[in-house]
């Protein structure tokens, strides 16, 4: 096994929650990932915490697995896929998170795909002039944009501190908008000031301005989930 590998080797835990896929080693986590909640000890809620219903022998009480808070039965009853905390089945949530779950759902089924398989962009680094045109990936492990060229590169997502996504087409109206390109500023190890790429898309075919559209969508979304992660 190679270093890579032995850093990425994933165990299988069982938490009150239910079974968990983990990396062994916390620094190999994802990044879009999110920490088991604490859960609302029994003896604090007698009552459900949506509609207040009291809870007995018959009105039993269940936890949310996303967010820890305690319900009734009919308030929690949906088991919805959690990939973010890292579940291997779907598991038990409140109405209000289990829409968020199945709205991360796309991400995980489709745009997490995107960025992966990479899309080509001009690629301006600082206050260069001169663009350079690089295939932009998100690594397997997630942990890393990658960025080949003539140069290259690997940005660790964790140490991205901003991103931008360039669009046209907008109207005053409300019209249809189209990604372009993006500004992304990230940390260097060991640097005081962040550094600052430009992505613009390709014009060279239709196919490509298509790609790069759709993986500029899912890098929006990915920034999204990176933030959440950061801010819980």
């Amino acid at each position: 096994m190679s270093g890579c590998e032995a850093r990425d080797a994933k165990k299988l835990v069982r938490s009150p929650s239910g079974l968990r896929m983990v990396p062994e080693h916390r620094s190999a986590r994802s990044p879009f990932g999110l920490d088991e909640p604490p859960w609302v000890p029994d003896k604090e809620c007698p009552r459900c915490m949506q509609c207040d219903t009291k809870f007995d022998f018959i009105t039993r009480k269940h936890h949310c697995r996303r967010c820890g808070k305690c319900f009734c039965d009919k308030c929690c009853s949906k088991k919805v896929p959690l990939p973010r905390m890292c579940f291997v089945d779907p598991v038990r949530q409140c109405a209000e998170c289990a829409l968020v779950s199945q709205k991360e759902t796309e991400f995980y089924d489709k745009q997490l795909k995107v960025l992966m398989n990479g899309a080509t962009f001009f690629v301006t680094l600082g206050t260069s002039d001169k663009p350079e045109l690089m295939v932009c990936r998100l690594s397997n492990n997630q942990r890393y944009l990658v960025l080949d060229g003539d140069s290259h590169y690997e940005i660790e997502i964790m140490q991205i501190s901003t991103v931008q996504i360039l669009t046209e087409g907008f109207t005053p109206g409300g019209g249809n908008t189209r990604a372009i390109g993006m500004i992304l500023q990230y940390k260097v190890p060991g640097a005081e000031e962040l550094t600052q790429m430009k992505f613009t898309a390709s014009e060279d075919f239709s196919s490509n301005k298509k790609l790069s559209a759709s993986w500029l969508a899912a890098m929006h979304k990915a920034t999204k989930l990176l933030y959440e992660s950061r801010d819980q």
